[in-house]
């Protein structure tokens, strides 16, 4: 009777996730290196404590600089989107080797960055180069409800 050969894959071995290391420093990271510098002290030269509340105060200060950097982005998109919307209606062109010139008629913020539509094309808000006022035309005479009087009738001669 033959005997199938031992994989390792069998062991459950090549179904666990493949650790990835972070690529960078968040206060997770910070935090555990300050406990395993804890455990891992000198108990006969403990840590100073002024060192420790140094640590804990840059972890602080990190984590503050973190959130104040994700708020910036989420102001950035809002600001970025009011901007977008302001031009429809506007007269843009594009830059590039083919610019592309016309008036907004949408606006998708469905992708990462916004996209506006100019004659049926999606053109990316950053390939915008410059921005104009539509010419507007003047508005026809508002109708006051008056009647103008008929031009008087042109005199014509007598038949004789």
């Amino acid at each position: 009777m033959p005997i199938a050969p031992i994989d390792v894959t069998q062991f459950g071995t090549g179904n666990q996730p493949v650790r990835a290391p972070k690529q960078s420093m968040d206060g997770e990271v910070f935090m555990h290196l300050l406990v395993t510098q804890l455990a891992n002290q000198d108990p006969s030269s403990p840590m100073d404590t002024n060192d420790m509340i140094a640590q804990t105060t840059q972890l602080a200060s990190m984590e503050r600089l973190n959130m104040l950097g994700a708020t910036q982005d989420v102001s950035l998109a809002i600001q970025q989107r009011t901007a977008v919307s302001a031009l429809l209606g506007q007269k843009i062109t594009t830059g590039g080797d083919e610019p592309v010139t016309g008036v907004v008629t949408a606006v998708s913020f469905a992708g990462v960055e916004p996209v506006v539509t100019v004659d049926g094309k999606q053109i990316p808000y950053s390939h915008i180069v410059s921005i104009a006022a539509v010419p507007t035309e003047p508005p026809p005479p508002e109708d006051t409800g008056e009647s103008t009087p008929d031009p008087e009738p042109e005199h014509q001669p007598a038949a004789v």
